[in-house]
């Protein structure tokens, strides 16, 4: 089976999360993720409630699609774009 990752879209920063098991919230394996990257610093230094505010302003997608931070995420690869 083959996956097709999908299109970022512009003006966004892409996070890929690789979960060996899964999360129970996507806002606090997101929170994880973007604290141990560094390819965009103030991403790396957000705080919970500026992340919370990128998830009510819908700036969190998941293939192209409005992601809630209340969602649950499967083990695996996920995608998730961030607009700026």
């Amino acid at each position: 089976m083959t996956y097709k990752i999908p299109v970022q879209p512009e003006n966004s920063f892409r996070i890929t999360l690789e979960l060996e098991t899964p999360a129970v919230r996507l806002d606090n394996a997101l929170f994880d993720a973007l604290k141990k990257q560094n390819e965009n610093e103030s991403l790396s230094r957000i705080s919970k409630g500026n992340l919370k505010k990128l998830f009510t302003e819908k700036k969190v997608l998941i293939k192209g699609q409005i992601a809630k931070a209340k969602s649950s995420i499967n083990s695996g690869i996920t995608y998730i774009d961030i607009l700026l």
